[in-house]
């Protein structure tokens, strides 16, 4: 019997932070503008978390289902563990697309139709990561799709389902939070780089090896930095101040470079999403710095 626990940790709650902090960033964007408006902010939030949510359940399943998590190194998986049947885990992992589809059906109908198409483009990037036969997390293309649909895509579109506008700020903070979540990624895959080679699983750390892969860790994070003196080019020099959040980023880094691998990785994981939320949050508060 799937207790409620088994269910919660499936979904992995440790990377909602890669869900919030788009949302964030966008609604700080659009605030700076004067275009915020609330109820769409927590529209556009509820796509995030259920996306993050059935990606993560849909990873279960087609993982567990491929044998690719029988010898997983990290947080227990629903169909990996025998915790809950694969057909469960699907089940739930649409339900969260539901969701999602259904607050991005809202903010379609209030802003502009064609963002159906957007929608329906980060649902089928969220199931094809490990989903059918030819999964593109499995071809080293999972960071590429995370930085354009957790990074491009949901800050930018954050912004303009609240101002209707195309700001080159919001562009410049997809940027830096897509860097930051595709550094989780990368820590994950970094990871798991020696039990996916077994499984067959060609993620970008394996295509790489193990010490290309921390530089490439290094070069997001730097990346996340130069976003904000971007952001803080086309709007206000205070926003500088949000280069704080390398205080945070710098343990996870240093373990990366120093060779952290298989369970010294995971609290790595854990830093770096808390890193991503403090770079969103720190963007915000100094972009509304009177």
């Amino acid at each position: 019997m799937t207790t409620t626990a088994d269910w919660i940790a499936g979904a992995r709650p440790r990377t909602l932070p890669a869900a919030i902090a788009p949302v964030l960033a966008g609604t700080g964007v659009a605030t700076y503008t004067d275009g915020l408006v609330w109820w769409k902010a927590l529209l556009a939030l509820v796509v995030s978390l259920a996306l993050q949510v059935g990606v993560n359940y849909a990873n279960d399943y087609s993982d567990g289902i491929r044998g690719t998590d029988d010898a997983r190194v990290g947080p227990m998986r629903l169909v990996g563990s025998a915790a809950a049947t694969p057909r469960a885990v699907k089940t739930a992992a649409f339900l969260a697309f539901a969701v999602a589809a259904a607050a991005g059906l809202a903010l379609a109908a209030t802003t502009a139709w064609w963002l159906v198409a957007v929608g329906l483009a980060c649902v089928l990037a969220a199931w094809f990561y490990t989903g059918g036969s030819r999964p593109y997390g499995y071809l080293g293309l999972g960071e590429v799709m995370v930085f354009v649909f957790f990074g491009l895509v949901a800050v930018v579109g954050t912004a303009y389902v609240q101002t209707e506008a195309w700001l080159w700020p919001a562009l410049y903070a997809g940027v830096g939070v897509g860097a930051l979540a595709c550094a989780i990624l990368v820590a994950n895959n970094l990871r798991d780089i020696h039990t996916d080679v077994e499984a067959g699983k060609r993620t970008l750390a394996v295509r790489l090896g193990e010490r290309r892969t921390r530089y490439l860790y290094l070069l997001l994070v730097l990346a996340a930095a130069f976003a904000i003196v971007a952001i803080a080019a086309a709007t206000t020099w205070w926003v500088l101040g949000a280069l704080a959040f390398l205080v945070i980023v710098l343990p996870p880094v240093r373990a990366v470079l120093g060779g952290a691998s298989g369970p010294a990785l995971i609290p790595v994981l854990a830093q770096t999403g808390l890193a991503q939320l403090w770079w969103a949050a720190l963007v915000v508060v100094f972009l509304l710095v009177p």
